[in-house]
């Protein structure tokens, strides 16, 4: 009896008919009396399995109540209605569909909080209106945000797990879990919106390569064939704009990851943001994103994988927007000193006029702003060790510590942490004042050497070997020749 799908055993379409106007006039001076009335139809269409008659019945009662301005008795009657045995669950989803609607015509936040906690009462644990419980959970939310109670929203908000709602349609799941996000951000909770921030899959978001008329015809084709097939209308596909989700979901990659000081990463997702039309086709959002690319590039640690990005990044032509920082990349792609002073002097003022970058602490709100600038102290100094690594097996500390701009110490803790991140080989004798960058090499090593050396040169001796046979050959070849010539001029 409970279930929709079950064909009406009796339709009671033409008795609501007569009931609902009679129910309307007699609310006006009885309210209960016109509800009374109402539920003794509503048993008969339930017990009938008449979906159409029963939905109206209950949309009326509820309609009935606000309409009156009796709150109070609306949430009552939602929760009783909900609860008679073998409801129709389309029919409860219509009213509450409806209830839903009259929130924004309640008169005032406290009845407008109590109506939604007789939503969420009657929505819990029905997976036939987990759609509308989300929504009215994040209206509540919102208001508890509003009233300046940020913990209260995000864990009411929180306690949804969208990405398991098959009947939300996908955008509205990727909205629901940025907001959760977003709350979990403002109130600190970094590791939780972490968590929640993976729930997005990145490939609803990439940008969708155009397709050509060719491609465009030929699905027209296919769909005007599908639908003839069935007997329906060809209609056309309607294309979703994640854009806006896009730029929402990354500027909240970039704010967790600038968090955790994972440099690479926010370089990696600025650069998903610059794969959008509305950055490309804006040139003053283009020059900035392409600028923070690369600043975050130089200031990951090196790696093979940041190598690699960083000299693609170079190879970008849209880098000719931004000339100076473009000129900064590219003096970490070869294998060049920079002494610290000179590039604080030339590009310091231009880096600290970004938000990326304070030359003082304190200087911007941003306290990490500070960090980062000594991280790229720190970055072009690891740039340098590495060039004096190439360049030297053996130099003394005084000289490195010239060519490094630093303090003894401070060349010693730098050389110790690359030493340590396994970027360059070296060690240090304190006595003679020593830095030693040639790596020792094992017995197995120099054997090999050594037997690729001999190979090489019996190959060498063979060679020279074969030349002189072919050449004493073509020797004893030539004199027979000549004779031979000789003997028959005579013979004439």
């Amino acid at each position: 009896m409970a279930d929709a799908a079950f064909k009406p055993e009796k339709d009671y379409s033409k008795e609501v008919d007569t009931e609902l106007p009679q129910a309307e006039q007699l609310a006006k001076t009885d309210l209960p009396a016109a509800i009374e009335k109402l539920v003794a139809l509503e048993k008969q269409t339930r017990q009938a399995s008449d979906l159409a008659s029963t939905s109206r019945i209950l949309v009326a009662v509820v309609t009935l109540c606000k309409d009156a301005g009796d709150w109070a008795r609306l949430s009552d009657q939602t929760l009783v209605l909900s609860k008679k045995h073998g409801q129709l669950k389309q029919a409860i989803t219509k009213m509450v569909q409806t209830v839903m609607e009259f929130l924004d015509q309640t008169p005032n936040l406290e009845v407008k909080l109590s109506l939604i906690e007789t939503l969420r009462a009657v929505t819990e644990g029905k997976i036939f209106v987990e759609v509308e419980r989300a929504r009215v959970t994040k209206t509540l939310s919102d208001i508890k945000k509003q009233q300046g109670d940020l913990k209260a929203a995000t864990d009411i908000l929180c306690e949804l797990q969208v990405e398991t709602f098959g009947s939300m349609a996908r955008r509205e799941k990727v909205e629901f879990i940025l907001a959760q996000v977003a709350l979990c951000i403002e109130i600190g909770d970094w590791t939780q919106a972490a968590i929640l921030s993976r729930k997005i899959s990145t490939k609803y978001l990439s940008r969708k390569p155009k397709k050509t008329p060719e491609q465009i015809e030929k699905e027209k084709k296919e769909r005007e064939k599908k639908a003839k097939a069935y007997g329906e209308e060809s209609t056309e596909p309607v294309e979703d704009d994640v854009t806006d989700l896009k730029l929402r979901y990354y500027e909240q990659q970039i704010m967790l990851a600038k968090h955790d000081a994972k440099y690479l990463e926010v370089c990696k997702h600025y650069r998903q943001v610059l794969d959008t039309e509305a950055v490309e086709e804006d040139p003053e959002k283009l020059r900035a994103v392409l600028q923070r690319i690369i600043y975050f590039v130089l200031l990951a640690p090196h790696d093979n994988e940041q190598h690699d990005l960083l000299h693609r990044i170079h190879k970008d032509p849209r880098n000719i927007a931004i000339p100076q920082d473009a000129e900064f990349l590219k003096l970490f792609t070869v294998h060049e000193l920079m002494r610290w002073p000179e590039v604080a002097k030339i590009f310091g003022p231009h880096l600290c006029s970004t938000e990326i970058f304070d030359s003082e602490k304190g200087q911007s709100g941003d306290e990490k702003a500070f960090e980062r600038w000594q991280d790229l102290r720190k970055r072009v100094i690891e740039h340098n060790v590495r060039v004096v690594a190439k360049y030297y097996t053996r130099i003394q500390v005084p000289r490195l510590t010239e060519l490094l701009d630093l303090t003894e110490d401070e060349t010693e803790k730098y050389i110790s942490d690359l030493v340590t991140a396994k970027t360059v080989y070296a060690k240090i004798d304190r006595p003679a004042r020593i830095v030693n960058f040639a790596k020792p090499r094992d017995a197995d090593d120099i054997l090999n050497e050594w037997s690729f050396n001999m190979k090489s040169l019996l190959g060498l001796l063979e060679r020279v070997d074969h030349l002189i046979t072919k050449e004493e050959m073509m020797a004893r070849i030539q004199p027979g020749k000549t004779k031979k010539g000789k003997d028959s001029k005579k013979a004439r």
